[in-house]
């Protein structure tokens, strides 16, 4: 066992004394009085909305001046609601002729009740959304039209809310979104991330709240009744409103996105089929940031989106029935990433079609040795590369969000990551689609993870992130139970990496990176086989991995090539 102090606790986390000062340190900390903003003719109020259980939620309402009565639309979070982005952006969507509500999961903040997390929205015996709305549409000063609205956690919010089906909601806008929770949030790839989780507390009311959420999940660590008991992808012929859905090429939650549209769009009620509208921009997970200045990249100016103005359209026709135009743009657009600063590069334009996926055919391309990435499977009856997963010494990757539109290259030269890179392209070569990996892999350990990635390497020698997922070995053969690896046996462990769309310009290389470590991003996994806790374990073991990519294991990345390029 390797530790910082004896004690048997990682490396990794005594290196991170400033995030557990934020997190933990935080859990007691006083809300902040919120800043001064001037929300030009707007009236800002706080109430306390009833639930069905006599609990009361935190509501901060923005009235337009004038008589009214107006529409309402309103957004659910766990998040503090009052810093000045929130605040500016609630008055703006008030001026559009709205009366705008910015309300907290019960537990949090101002909320009343036990912060049980979105188990308070959904369809159980406690229905917050549903109220919330309900309660809206009641007021004197609303038309009984309601709508709804966020991102990341306004997302889920909001696909709870639709399969609750309150009588007021007529339509939503979602960005960057999810349908299940254990899928796209608590368990990535079937990996856990306690010290990420347990920083909910600092939205707590009573911070123990959360160590029982915490407790609970831990109790449940396959995909089984608890979860899907929250799976909004089992209730889709529940949801029946239009919705406008935005996504993010440079999100792991771009799953989320578009598994909410094929299934609102395809397997929605009445009002929901055929009304969904997608769009997918070449951004990083969030709502405000749906600019062209991506990460370390310049896009040019079309990629960038006005998500208010649009938001407002959107509810202008489906709320006060004006001719907006909202409804007349194509059912799907997408943005096809290319190359930045390099004349006549192609890509960087924006695609529209009919549905998602657009149709398109795999592409191999495999693993070989000496780092090489070719659509040519080898030949050799035996080729392998080894590298060392250690738990208490993991390769790093900074910060608790996805970094992609950045160069990689300082995780790649991390001693235990592997790469395989193509030969310079001859051509651009277009990937518009959901990557596939399928990996061969043996381990010294019982259980283990592999995160893999796929970044666009330039003639400069940055290498761009695009996509990357991890997955835990227990779970190759399904998220519902665990299977344990045999220690020195090969098992093949094949996950989806993420949508994207990008053509890799002619001059440029395709590079696919391996590795079982990356923290803090990705909480390492202690490889014993046990039941997986909330405090790390004292008795992680450090692995040898082996990645096989032979003619009969052939590892490879499997890459969608679009069939049709539609202007």
């Amino acid at each position: 066992m390797r530790a910082c102090d004896g004690s048997g606790t990682a490396v990794w986390m005594c290196a991170m004394p400033l995030f557990l000062l934020l997190v933990i340190g935080s859990l007691v900390s006083p809300l902040s009085a919120a800043p001064a903003v001037n929300l030009v003719g707007v009236r800002e109020e706080h109430t306390m909305i009833p639930m069905r259980d006599g609990k009361r939620l935190s509501a901060y309402i923005y009235h337009p001046s004038g008589k009214g009565p107006w529409p309402s639309i309103f957004e659910q979070r766990y998040a503090s609601l009052r810093g000045r982005s929130a605040r500016e952006s609630a008055a703006r969507l008030a001026r559009a002729g709205y009366v705008v509500a910015l309300v907290n999961f019960r537990g949090t903040h101002l909320s009343e009740g036990e912060y049980i997390a979105y188990r308070g929205l959904q369809w159980g015996e406690l229905k917050d959304g549903y109220d919330t709305c309900e309660w809206l549409a009641k007021q004197p000063w609303c038309t009984g039209k309601i709508g709804s609205f966020g991102s990341s956690q306004g997302g889920y919010a909001q696909n709870y809310l639709a399969v609750t089906q309150p009588p007021s909601l007529v339509c939503q806008y979602m960005v960057d979104t999810g349908l299940s929770l254990f899928h796209e949030g608590y368990r990535i790839g079937g990996l856990t991330r306690p010290e990420r989780f347990k920083g909910m507390a600092r939205n707590c009311r009573n911070p123990e709240d959360n160590d029982a959420v915490l407790k609970e999940w831990f109790s449940h660590p396959h995909y089984d009744e608890y979860w899907q008991a929250e799976d909004c992808t089992l209730h889709f012929d529940k949801m029946n409103v239009p919705c406008f859905t935005i996504g993010s090429w440079y999100d792991f939650m771009n799953q989320g996105s578009i598994a909410s549209f094929v299934g609102r769009q395809h397997e929605g009620a009445a009002k929901s089929r055929g009304n969904q509208m997608l769009l997918i921009g070449p951004w990083l997970h969030g709502r405000t940031n749906k600019r062209s200045k991506v990460g370390e990249l310049q896009y040019p100016e079309n990629a960038a989106w006005p998500v208010e103005e649009h938001m407002i359209r959107w509810f202008d026709h489906w709320l006060k029935g004006k001719q907006s135009g909202a409804t007349d743009e194509p059912t799907v657009r997408y943005y096809v990433m290319g190359a930045v600063g390099e004349e006549n590069a192609p890509g960087n334009v924006w695609r529209s079609s009919a549905d998602w996926p657009v149709p398109s055919t795999e592409h191999s391309y495999y693993f070989r040795a000496d780092g090489k990435l070719s659509t040519e499977k080898s030949s050799a009856k035996i080729a392998t590369t080894s590298y060392l997963s250690d738990p208490y010494h993991p390769m790093l990757i900074p910060g608790r969000a996805f970094p992609g539109a950045r160069d990689a290259r300082k995780f790649e030269q991390q001693k235990e990551v592997l790469t395989f890179t193509s030969d310079e392209l001859r051509e651009p070569v277009e990937w518009t689609g959901r990557v596939q990996v399928e990996l061969f892999v043996s381990s010294t350990a019982r259980d283990t993870d592999f995160i893999v990635r796929v970044s666009d390497v330039y003639p400069d020698g940055r290498s761009i992130l695009i996509v990357d997922y991890p997955w835990r070995a227990r779970y190759r053969n399904g998220l519902e139970k665990e299977e344990l690896l045999k220690p020195g046996g090969i098992h093949k462990v094949a996950f989806p990496v993420g949508w994207m769309s990008q053509i890799f310009n002619r001059g440029h290389r395709i590079r696919v990176t391996v590795a079982s470590t990356g923290a803090p991003l990705y909480e390492p996994n202690p490889q014993t086989g046990n039941t997986l806790t909330i405090e790390f374990p004292q008795d992680a073991v450090v692995a040898t991995n082996t990645i096989y990519h032979s003619a009969f294991q052939a590892s490879r990345i499997i890459a969608p090539a679009p069939l049709e390029r539609n202007p």
